[in-house]
Formats: C-alpha cells, sequence, structure tokens
C-alpha cells in the first residue's frame, strides 16, 4: 500500500511513522509513506499558500493552486489510484469500517488543512471528507496520523495475528473485554478466576458478554447496532438489574454459533 500525506508541516507527522507498527511495516515493505509539503508547490517568489478569504472575517484560507499542483505531482509517484481524502471538521465522521475500507486499497492521499480552512474549490479534487470528531484542531495533521495509523494496522501481514484484529474495540461494533495480566491479585482486585480456568470456550464466552455490557454502559449506542441473541440480551438485562458481571461470568448465557 503507498499513503501519501500533503501538509504544511511535515515534521509534525514524520516522527511517528518513524516508531512502532507502522515503522515495521515500512521496513516489511507492506507499506510506503510519503510526506509532502504542499508549499513546495506554491508559485511566486513568497511561495503563498493562503489568502484573505473573499467576503471578509477572521483567519487565511488554504489557496486551491498549491494543493492542486501538489496532487498532481503526487499521483505521478506511482501508477496506483486510490481514494483523496480532506481531513476537516466537515467531514464524515471516521469509523474502522471507513479504516477497514481504505486498508484494503492500494493506494491512499490525505490532505491535512489548515488555517479557517481549504478553498472550497478543493472539493473538488477530493474523494471524500472525514472527521476525527465533533471537536476542532488547530490543522489536520494529528488527524492525518490518526487515520494513517487506523489504515496501516490492518493492511494484511503488518500485524501478526489477524484474531488480534478481530478481537478489538469497534472491530465487531462492539468495544473490547476487559483485559489482565500478572500478577494475579493487585491492591485487593482479583483476576476474574474464569481466566485462569483454562476452559477456553467459557473464556471466549465470557469474553464476548463483557463486551457487551462494556458496549451498553460505555457506548449504547453502538449497543444499538449490535444483533443480540435473546439469551445475550436476557443477560444484560439482568446485569443491569445489579447482577455481578465478574462473578458471574455469564455461564447461563449460550451463544448459537454464527449469531
Amino acid at each position: 500500500m503507498r499513503l501519501d500525506i500533503l501538509t504544511l508541516f511535515p515534521a509534525m507527522v514524520r516522527g511517528p511513522f518513524g516508531e512502532s507498527i507502522v515503522q515495521r511495516a515500512i521496513d516489511q515493505g507492506l507499506v510506503t509513506i510519503g510526506i509532502h509539503n504542499i508549499r513546495d508547490y506554491a508559485s511566486g517568489r513568497h511561495h503563498a499558500v493562503d489568502d484573505y478569504a473573499y467576503g471578509g472575517g477572521p483567519g487565511m484560507v488554504m489557496k486551491p493552486e498549491p494543493i492542486a499542483a501538489a496532487l498532481a505531482a503526487v499521483a505521478e509517484l506511482s501508477p496506483e489510484r486510490g481514494p483523496v481524502v480532506l481531513l476537516t471538521p466537515q467531514g464524515r465522521l471516521f469509523v474502522q469500517s471507513i479504516a477497514q475500507d481504505y486498508s484494503e486499497r492500494a493506494r491512499l492521499t490525505l490532505i491535512c488543512g489548515r488555517y479557517e480552512g481549504v478553498d472550497e474549490r478543493v472539493r473538488s479534487l477530493v474523494d471524500d471528507e472525514l472527521s476525527l470528531g465533533d471537536f476542532v484542531l488547530s490543522g489536520g495533521e494529528p488527524a492525518a496520523i490518526a487515520v494513517a495509523d487506523a489504515v496501516v494496522r490492518l493492511v494484511p501481514g503488518v500485524l501478526g495475528s489477524d484474531e488480534s484484529l478481530m478481537e478489538e474495540s469497534h472491530a465487531a461494533g462492539l468495544l473490547e473485554y476487559p483485559q489482565y495480566t500478572r500478577p494475579p491479585s493487585f491492591r485487593g482486585q482479583d483476576v476474574p478466576a474464569i481466566l485462569l480456568s483454562g476452559n477456553h470456550e467459557e473464556v471466549a464466552r465470557w469474553r464476548h458478554l463483557q463486551s457487551i455490557l462494556r458496549t451498553s454502559e460505555r457506548r449504547p449506542d453502538l449497543l444499538s447496532q449490535a444483533q443480540l441473541t435473546p439469551a445475550e440480551a436476557a443477560w444484560l438485562e439482568a446485569q443491569r438489574q445489579g447482577g455481578d458481571p465478574v462473578a458471574d461470568g455469564g455461564a447461563g448465557a449460550s451463544r448459537t454459533e454464527g449469531s
């Protein structure tokens, strides 16, 4: 996969890609990341990339010509084609399903907005617009880092275990279950006995039910889209009525294969 990022501040996004999973993906030849300074494609003696807004108002607006020139130049770096995405507070919410979709593409180009935003005509040059959420950042660079990380880790071969991808929060529409490691007891809090039982089937059932419970407590908007079995729905209602989700383990709530 080739990932290109267009920005006015290359140093902001270059650092995070030299560490951890993304760096390993680059070293293994699974991903190529290009970081491009939009200012390099601006004309004129001062290489201006922004100007005052027509109609007045505070702040500056990114000019369309440098962005268009940068996109044209970057497109020539590889014969592969893929989505061009503008990172903007006005975009659709970036979610796991979008990351999965983009991870299956041969190429992805991200444009980082700045100042008061980009000239409206830039939108005719892009295929998608994404936002991380209902808040405002100083620019699209932090969003580009987040999108790139979420996409790269889903590229086949980047992570060693496909199973770990499936069990992560949001991968199946639910938040991930609670995780524990050594020691078995910490400041009066014990690891749930079922996780020490060695019964893999019961552990898997417990984890699934805990995912349902955690999603219900923290992100009920996600739970409304989950397809719970009658037994799972009954178990969840019992927990809401005061059951002990850790001690219970959900042993009485079976899950039908494929449900």
